[in-house]
């Protein structure tokens, strides 16, 4: 039985230091293995510079960087659960491939969150006055 202060990964700093390496690991694997992570940090690296431009205010710009980082998270999340689903099985399996349409649809949401928000922000920029919308 592993207690607390016998953990395989250790405590403290040992802990941290050996976690923060499994996560280099991870981005370094979605970056190798993922086309989408590499379409999606392209994307977000395309758009993180007009954040610098489009916001109005501190609090704009961190919900315009929020929802970039959102994606990345999303994509991480659906390509590791893509990745253990075909670790069970390669076949067609309907309950698997619900799975993986549910991590999918995580991205979708945040990709239609970054398109509503950089068009609102847009919109803002071009018409401010908003047309007495706002």
């Amino acid at each position: 039985m592993l207690h607390e202060y016998n953990k395989p990964n250790g405590n403290g700093f040992t802990r941290l230091f050996k976690a923060t390496l499994c996560s280099v690991r991870g981005f370094s694997f979605a970056w190798r293995f993922e086309a989408s992570f590499r379409q999606e940090v392209i994307l977000a690296a395309i758009l993180f510079p007009s954040t610098f431009f489009l916001a109005e205010s501190i609090a704009h710009w961190s919900v315009l960087v929020f929802a970039l980082c959102l994606l990345i998270f999303a994509e991480i999340l659906n390509s590791a659960l893509e990745t253990l689903a075909d670790r069970i099985t390669l076949e067609h399996d309907v309950m698997i491939g619900r799975a993986k349409d549910l991590g999918s649809a995580a991205v979708v949401i945040a990709l239609g969150l970054i398109a509503l928000l950089w068009l609102a922000a847009i919109f803002a920029l071009i018409w401010p006055a908003g047309f007495g919308l706002f």
